[in-house]
Protein backbone atom coordinates (compact mmCIF):
# COMPACT_ATOMS: atom_id res chain seq x y z
CA UNK A 1 0.00 0.00 0.00
CA UNK A 2 1.39 3.37 -0.99
CA UNK A 3 1.39 5.69 2.01
CA UNK A 4 3.58 8.81 1.99
CA UNK A 5 2.23 10.26 5.23
CA UNK A 6 4.72 10.84 8.05
CA UNK A 7 3.61 11.62 11.58
CA UNK A 8 5.78 14.57 12.54
CA UNK A 9 7.57 17.50 10.97
CA UNK A 10 10.86 16.25 12.36
CA UNK A 11 10.31 12.86 10.71
CA UNK A 12 9.56 14.65 7.45
CA UNK A 13 12.90 16.52 7.33
CA UNK A 14 15.03 13.74 8.81
CA UNK A 15 16.39 12.76 5.37
CA UNK A 16 17.98 16.17 4.71
CA UNK A 17 21.77 15.99 4.74
CA UNK A 18 24.52 18.58 5.11
CA UNK A 19 25.30 20.39 1.85
CA UNK A 20 21.84 19.88 0.34
CA UNK A 21 20.36 22.19 -2.29
CA UNK A 22 16.81 22.93 -1.12
CA UNK A 23 13.92 24.49 -3.03
CA UNK A 24 11.54 26.26 -0.65
CA UNK A 25 8.13 27.28 -1.95
CA UNK A 26 6.81 30.74 -1.22
CA UNK A 27 5.03 33.69 -2.80
CA UNK A 28 3.54 34.84 0.48
CA UNK A 29 1.93 33.06 3.39
CA UNK A 30 -0.13 30.80 1.17
CA UNK A 31 3.07 29.14 -0.03
CA UNK A 32 5.61 29.50 2.79
CA UNK A 33 6.32 26.10 4.45
CA UNK A 34 7.13 27.85 7.73
CA UNK A 35 6.76 24.80 9.93
CA UNK A 36 9.04 22.68 7.74
CA UNK A 37 11.67 25.44 7.85
CA UNK A 38 11.49 25.47 11.65
CA UNK A 39 11.76 21.67 11.76
CA UNK A 40 14.87 21.90 9.58
CA UNK A 41 16.43 24.28 12.11
CA UNK A 42 15.86 21.68 14.83
CA UNK A 43 17.16 18.92 12.54
CA UNK A 44 20.44 20.80 12.20
CA UNK A 45 21.61 20.06 8.63
CA UNK A 46 24.24 22.63 7.64
CA UNK A 47 26.08 24.10 4.64
CA UNK A 48 22.77 24.39 2.80
CA UNK A 49 21.93 26.18 -0.44
CA UNK A 50 18.38 27.54 -0.42
CA UNK A 51 16.25 28.59 -3.40
CA UNK A 52 13.24 30.86 -2.93
CA UNK A 53 11.77 33.92 -4.61
CA UNK A 54 12.98 36.05 -1.65
CA UNK A 55 15.32 35.77 1.33
CA UNK A 56 12.83 35.57 4.16
CA UNK A 57 11.13 38.08 6.44
CA UNK A 58 11.31 38.86 10.12
CA UNK A 59 12.91 36.12 12.21
CA UNK A 60 10.64 33.21 11.27
CA UNK A 61 10.51 30.54 8.59
CA UNK A 62 13.13 31.04 5.90
CA UNK A 63 14.67 34.02 7.72
CA UNK A 64 15.03 32.00 10.92
CA UNK A 65 16.73 29.25 8.94
CA UNK A 66 19.25 31.79 7.61
CA UNK A 67 19.74 33.22 11.10
CA UNK A 68 20.53 29.75 12.48
CA UNK A 69 23.79 29.75 10.53
CA UNK A 70 22.92 26.57 8.62
CA UNK A 71 22.80 28.21 5.18
CA UNK A 72 25.84 28.80 2.99
CA UNK A 73 24.16 30.31 -0.07
CA UNK A 74 20.86 31.92 -1.06
CA UNK A 75 19.52 31.81 -4.63
CA UNK A 76 16.58 34.19 -5.05
CA UNK A 77 15.02 37.05 -6.99
CA UNK A 78 14.32 39.54 -4.20
CA UNK A 79 16.98 39.38 -1.46
CA UNK A 80 15.70 42.61 0.07
CA UNK A 81 12.05 43.04 1.01
CA UNK A 82 10.11 44.94 3.66
CA UNK A 83 11.24 42.77 6.60
CA UNK A 84 14.39 41.09 5.30
CA UNK A 85 16.74 42.37 8.00
CA UNK A 86 18.30 38.95 8.68
CA UNK A 87 19.60 38.38 5.16
CA UNK A 88 20.60 42.02 4.77
CA UNK A 89 22.75 41.87 7.89
CA UNK A 90 24.31 38.51 7.05
CA UNK A 91 25.17 39.60 3.50
CA UNK A 92 26.75 42.85 4.62
CA UNK A 93 28.84 40.88 7.10
CA UNK A 94 29.79 38.40 4.34
CA UNK A 95 28.33 35.46 6.21
CA UNK A 96 26.24 34.22 3.28
CA UNK A 97 26.61 33.96 -0.50
CA UNK A 98 23.99 35.30 -2.92
CA UNK A 99 22.99 34.42 -6.46
CA UNK A 100 20.34 36.77 -7.87
CA UNK A 101 18.08 35.32 -10.57
CA UNK A 102 15.20 37.26 -12.19
CA UNK A 103 11.91 35.77 -11.03
CA UNK A 104 10.70 34.52 -14.40
CA UNK A 105 14.10 33.02 -15.11
CA UNK A 106 14.14 31.40 -11.67
CA UNK A 107 10.76 29.78 -12.29
CA UNK A 108 11.81 28.57 -15.73
CA UNK A 109 15.12 27.17 -14.43
CA UNK A 110 13.19 25.13 -11.87
CA UNK A 111 10.58 24.05 -14.42
CA UNK A 112 13.31 23.06 -16.88
CA UNK A 113 14.91 20.81 -14.26
CA UNK A 114 11.62 19.03 -13.67
CA UNK A 115 10.89 18.71 -17.39
CA UNK A 116 14.29 17.28 -18.29
CA UNK A 117 15.33 20.32 -20.35
CA UNK A 118 19.07 20.84 -20.62
CA UNK A 119 18.91 24.63 -20.67
CA UNK A 120 17.17 27.54 -22.36
CA UNK A 121 17.94 30.95 -23.83
CA UNK A 122 16.41 34.17 -22.52
CA UNK A 123 16.98 37.91 -23.03
CA UNK A 124 16.19 38.91 -19.44
CA UNK A 125 19.72 39.57 -18.20
CA UNK A 126 21.20 41.04 -21.39
CA UNK A 127 23.14 44.20 -20.55
CA UNK A 128 23.43 43.37 -16.83
CA UNK A 129 26.15 41.79 -14.66
CA UNK A 130 23.95 38.69 -14.34
CA UNK A 131 24.80 37.77 -17.94
CA UNK A 132 28.55 37.79 -17.38
CA UNK A 133 30.32 34.52 -18.09
CA UNK A 134 27.28 32.87 -19.68
CA UNK A 135 26.99 31.56 -23.22
CA UNK A 136 25.25 33.92 -25.65
CA UNK A 137 23.59 33.36 -29.00
CA UNK A 138 21.82 35.54 -31.52
CA UNK A 139 18.33 34.77 -32.82
CA UNK A 140 16.53 37.00 -35.31
CA UNK A 141 18.97 39.79 -34.65
CA UNK A 142 18.63 39.73 -30.86
CA UNK A 143 21.03 38.42 -28.25
CA UNK A 144 20.06 35.71 -25.77
CA UNK A 145 21.76 34.23 -22.68
CA UNK A 146 21.87 30.53 -21.85
CA UNK A 147 20.43 29.60 -18.44
CA UNK A 148 20.90 26.20 -16.80
CA UNK A 149 18.15 24.12 -15.17
CA UNK A 150 18.05 24.35 -11.38
CA UNK A 151 18.03 20.86 -9.88
CA UNK A 152 17.75 20.26 -6.14
CA UNK A 153 18.21 17.54 -3.59
CA UNK A 154 15.12 18.53 -1.59
CA UNK A 155 11.93 20.53 -2.08
CA UNK A 156 10.06 21.87 0.95
CA UNK A 157 6.56 22.73 -0.21
CA UNK A 158 3.34 23.99 1.37
CA UNK A 159 0.13 22.53 -0.08
CA UNK A 160 -3.53 22.81 0.80
CA UNK A 161 -4.89 19.27 0.44
CA UNK A 162 -3.01 15.99 0.14
CA UNK A 163 -3.86 12.30 0.22
CA UNK A 164 -1.74 9.31 1.24
CA UNK A 165 -0.49 8.88 -2.33
CA UNK A 166 0.88 12.43 -2.28
CA UNK A 167 -1.58 14.02 -4.70
CA UNK A 168 -1.72 17.75 -3.98
CA UNK A 169 -3.81 20.86 -4.38
CA UNK A 170 -2.61 24.38 -3.62
CA UNK A 171 -4.17 27.55 -2.24
CA UNK A 172 -3.89 30.93 -3.98
CA UNK A 173 -0.34 32.01 -4.89
CA UNK A 174 1.17 28.82 -3.47
CA UNK A 175 0.60 27.39 -6.92
CA UNK A 176 3.23 29.73 -8.41
CA UNK A 177 6.35 27.87 -7.26
CA UNK A 178 5.08 24.82 -5.36
CA UNK A 179 4.17 22.55 -8.30
CA UNK A 180 7.35 23.11 -10.31
CA UNK A 181 9.52 22.66 -7.22
CA UNK A 182 7.93 19.27 -6.61
CA UNK A 183 9.15 18.09 -10.01
CA UNK A 184 12.71 19.45 -9.77
CA UNK A 185 13.92 17.78 -6.55
CA UNK A 186 15.14 14.29 -5.77
CA UNK A 187 12.99 14.25 -2.61
CA UNK A 188 9.85 16.38 -2.15
CA UNK A 189 8.61 16.99 1.38
CA UNK A 190 5.19 18.59 1.78
CA UNK A 191 3.29 20.16 4.64
CA UNK A 192 -0.43 20.09 3.90
CA UNK A 193 -3.26 21.85 5.68
CA UNK A 194 -5.35 18.72 5.46
CA UNK A 195 -4.69 15.11 4.53
CA UNK A 196 -7.89 13.72 3.06
CA UNK A 197 -8.97 10.15 2.24
CA UNK A 198 -7.85 8.73 -1.08
CA UNK A 199 -10.40 9.72 -3.73
CA UNK A 200 -11.59 12.88 -1.98
CA UNK A 201 -9.56 15.04 -4.38
CA UNK A 202 -11.26 14.79 -7.80
CA UNK A 203 -8.66 13.74 -10.38
CA UNK A 204 -9.22 16.87 -12.46
CA UNK A 205 -8.43 19.02 -9.40
CA UNK A 206 -5.07 17.40 -8.65
CA UNK A 207 -2.36 19.97 -9.37
CA UNK A 208 0.70 17.88 -8.47
CA UNK A 209 0.41 14.10 -8.92
CA UNK A 210 1.75 11.96 -6.12
CA UNK A 211 4.54 10.57 -8.32
CA UNK A 212 6.44 13.81 -7.59
CA UNK A 213 5.93 13.68 -3.80
CA UNK A 214 7.83 11.58 -1.27
CA UNK A 215 6.70 12.69 2.20
CA UNK A 216 3.58 14.46 3.47
CA UNK A 217 2.96 15.78 6.96
CA UNK A 218 -0.29 17.39 8.09
CA UNK A 219 -0.10 20.91 9.55
CA UNK A 220 -3.76 21.85 10.08
CA UNK A 221 -3.10 25.28 11.59
CA UNK A 222 0.00 26.75 9.95
CA UNK A 223 1.31 29.88 11.60
CA UNK A 224 0.84 33.30 10.06
CA UNK A 225 4.25 34.77 9.30
CA UNK A 226 2.69 38.22 9.11
CA UNK A 227 1.36 37.91 12.65
CA UNK A 228 4.61 36.46 13.95
CA UNK A 229 6.56 39.34 12.42
CA UNK A 230 4.17 41.88 13.93
CA UNK A 231 4.79 40.50 17.42
CA UNK A 232 8.53 40.08 16.76
CA UNK A 233 8.46 36.31 17.28
CA UNK A 234 11.90 34.77 16.84
CA UNK A 235 12.20 31.05 16.26
CA UNK A 236 15.02 29.23 18.03
CA UNK A 237 15.92 25.55 18.29
CA UNK A 238 13.42 23.61 20.34
CA UNK A 239 10.60 26.15 20.15
CA UNK A 240 8.40 23.65 18.36
CA UNK A 241 5.90 24.81 15.76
Amino acid sequence: MINKIVETLHDAVSVIEDGAVILISGFGESGNPTELAHALIDHGARDLTLVNNNAGNGHVGLAALLESGQVRKMICSFPRSSHSEVFDTMYRERRIELEVVPQGTLAERIRAAGAGIGGFFTRTTIGTPLAEGKERREYNGQEYVLEDPLHADIALVKADLADRWGNLTFRLAARNFGPIMCTAAKITIVQARSIVPLGDIPPEQVVTPGIFVDRVVEVPNPGSEREMIERDFRYTVGDGV
